[in-house]
Parts: structure tokens; sequence; C-alpha cells
């Protein structure tokens, strides 16, 4: 009875070594995956401030949880389910989907310089003031925020699920929920931050200490500042993430010609600076994804603007 008892144990002590084992690698499959969607990520915390606009302060909070909600929503209800039955079912066409997907960042990258060149604007403030009727404008609001959430969260889960496409299908599931939860508390948490940090500053400046007055009016200020510095961010990370998408997937396709003179050029680049051989490399590949997909999301605005004219 005792040596079967400490051959439960031991099983018992092997199954736990085995659980800790698998929990670090889907810890850090997920942390990879994460890292893998950045700029996507970087995007949606870009974007999301905007649906605020127009709304008054003490809906502001309430309104940013409605989106992450529906995020959420998005991503486990909808997105996942779809990814995991790709996984199971169609595994080869999850790269000609992640390429659509990055063509996809390429186009939105590209029409956002585009606008900028041209002074126009995706979504136009007067629009906005134009709705009188506050709950109205509210869901007007949440809807279209919601909207975007789900083609930007699917290009999260399609980054990540291509990052461990190669793992079980319980962990990818595991995998995928913790990259949902975590970006999307992430990303929310945020555009909390964000979209009440002139609302924290204003109340500082108000404190009778001359620091806090400092620190409130250099929030305030700091505020367009930031938001701009984040639509220029998110822009490249765009073009970075979606270019390096198209480029690593020509790979799939027996196309090596880009891929690999991209990888000679980042390799030759970081090896001349020595010790800043891995930031160049990495500087050098991203530039080059990033040109590449400039020219991509250049070609797709230039066909959808004849077609509109």
């Amino acid at each position: 009875m005792p040596s079967g008892l400490i051959a439960l144990l031991d099983d018992v002590a092997g199954i736990a070594k085995l659980a800790a084992s698998s929990l670090d690698d889907v810890t850090a499959a997920a942390g990879k995956a994460g890292a893998k969607a950045a700029g996507v990520v970087i995007d949606d915390a870009a974007v999301t401030p905007r649906y605020v606009v127009g709304l008054t302060p003490d809906r502001e909070l309430p309104i940013i949880w409605k989106i992450a909600l529906g995020s959420l929503r998005n991503k486990l209800l909808f997105l996942l389910p779809a990814a995991l039955a790709i996984s199971a079912l169609a595994p080869w066409a999850l790269t000609p989907l992640l390429m659509v997907g990055g063509a996809y960042l390429c186009f939105e990258a590209s029409e956002k310089l585009f606008e900028a060149m041209h002074g126009g604007s995706e979504h136009p403030i007067e629009e906005i003031a134009e709705e009188t009727d506050p709950k109205a404008l509210e869901d007007r609001q949440v809807s279209g925020a919601i909207r975007t959430d789900f083609i930007l969260s699917g290009e999260i889960m399609a980054i990540a699920l291509a990052t461990v496409a190669d793992v079980p299908l319980w962990e990818q599931a595991i995998v995928l929920a913790a990259v949902s939860l975590f970006i999307t508390a992430g990303v929310y948490g945020v555009v909390a931050l964000i979209v009440k940090m002139d609302d924290i500053g204003l109340h500082m400046a108000t404190k009778p200490s001359a620091a806090s007055q400092t620190v409130g009016r250099l929030l305030v200020n700091t505020m367009p500042v930031l938001m701009r510095a984040l639509s220029v961010i998110g822009t490249a990370a765009m073009l970075w993430v979606g270019g390096g998408i198209l480029v690593h997937g020509l790979e799939s396709f027996g196309l090596h010609t880009i891929p690999e003179t991209l990888h000679h050029v980042a390799v030759a680049a970081g090896e001349a600076t020595g010790p800043l051989h891995a930031v160049t490399e990495w500087a050098v590949t991203a530039l080059g994804s990033g040109i590449a997909g400039l020219i991509v999301g250049g070609i797709i605005v230039a066909v959808l603007h004849k077609f509109k004219h």
C-alpha cells in the first residue's frame, strides 16, 4: 500500500511538473505572440481615443468599458473559434489570410499618409457634432469603435495564431485566450489613461502646490503631442508589421528573392556596426518591411481611389 501511495505521489508530482512546464511554454508563447502583434496593438491604442470625442467627461470611462467588452467579445466569441477552426481544418489557409490582413494593415497606414498629405480626415469631428442626441451619439461611437476593433483584433489573432501554429490545439486556444485578455486589458487601460490625462491635469492644476500645478499643466499640454505621436508610431508600426507579414509570406510561396535580399542587407548592416549589431539588424529589417508595406499599401490606395473617381 505505501509503495502504491508513493507511486501515486510520484505520478502526481510528474503531472505537476509537466503542467508547470506546459504553463511556462504557454506563457512564453503568449508573450511572443503578443510581441508579434505589437504594431496592431499600438494602432489600436492610437485609434480608440477618437471615439470619445464629443462626449461628456463623465461618460468617457463608461464608453471605454463598453468598447473593451465589445473587443473581448469579438476576440473570444468570434475570432478565437474561427482561428482554431482554421488551424484544425485548413492550416494551409493561415498564411494567405495573414497576408490579406497584412495587406490591409499596409493599406490602412498608407491611407492615413494619403489623407495627411491631402488634408483629409477619415472621421471628421463635424459629423460627430451634428448628432444632438447624447444616447444616439454614444451608441454610434461605441458601435463604430467595436467594428474597427473587430478588424484590428482579427489581425492580432491571426498574427498570434501564426506564432503558435506548431503547438497542440489546446495550447493554441489557451495562448489565444491569454493574448485576448492581456492585450484588451493593456490597450483599453492605456486608452482610459490617455483620455483622462487632461482631466487629471486640470484637477492637479487647481491644487495649491506649485509642483502639482506644474505637473497638471504639463499633462494638459502633453495630451495633443501624445496623440500625434501615437498616431505616427501606430502608422509606422502598421507598415512595419504588415510589410513584414507580406515579405515572410512570400517565402511560403517559394518567392525568396525579396526576403533573402532584405535578410542579407540587414545582416551586413548589423555586422558593420559591431556592438550595435542586433539593434541595427532589427532596424534595417523593420525599415525594409516598412518600405515593402508602403509600396503595397500605396498601390491599393491608388487603385481604390481610381475606382472611387
